[in-house]
């Protein structure tokens, strides 16, 4: 998702992602032009939760489900899926709503998206832009939540019996509490030019 100046008298959405099931919470705070598609906010939410875009995602918005639909049509599984490409964020939700982004079908990272605020365009200002978080994101392919606090568990102990595996397919350290929001910025900016 490049990172790009919007026209004057856009609206700028504010949006609070969560990921659910894990405590602490991880979240991020960001801002983008609420006439982005559903594919490019979920490119959004990847780079700042930094996943990597490996596996499929959905959005669940005022009950409907939206995202890639299987083999061109609307139906995955019997269930109405809506192509994500087709429809903006400022059209399906407004200030205050919230929303469910899923991600990794076999992880099941569930996240709360919520509209916080919608903002006019600052001068000079670049969007989308990350302007807040807290925690890293878990790595990709750990289980989901909870696959996610038994690796944590077993790195607190390096007596434990899975220390040394979870240290090794991690490549070394790994810090929870680690959030970067120059990284994710960065990101942003280096698909801007």
């Amino acid at each position: 998702m490049a990172e790009k100046k919007i026209k004057r008298g856009a609206q700028i959405y504010q949006l609070k992602v969560t990921l659910n099931d894990v405590r602490p919470a991880i979240w991020r705070r960001f801002q983008a032009d609420g006439d982005i598609s559903l594919v490019e906010l979920h490119r959004c939410i990847q780079a700042v939760m930094d996943w990597k875009n490996c596996h499929m995602h959905e959005f669940v918005i005022k009950g409907e489900k939206y995202g890639m639909p299987d083999g061109g049509g609307e139906e995955v599984f019997d269930v109405k899926v809506y192509d994500g490409k087709k429809y903006k964020l400022s059209e399906l939700v407004a200030q205050g709503d919230s929303f469910i982004y899923i991600y990794d079908f076999g992880d099941d990272w569930r996240h709360t998206v919520e509209v916080e605020e919608v903002l006019t365009v600052e001068a000079r200002a670049r969007y989308p832009r990350c302007v807040d978080g807290a925690r890293a994101c878990p790595p990709e392919d750990c289980g989901g939540p909870w696959g996610y606090e038994e690796m944590l568990e077993a790195l607190k102990n390096p007596d434990h019996r899975e220390y040394k595996h979870y240290r090794e397919w991690l490549g070394g350290e790994f810090d929870p509490e680690g959030f970067d929001l120059n990284k994710v910025n960065g990101f942003f900016r280096k698909f801007s030019k």
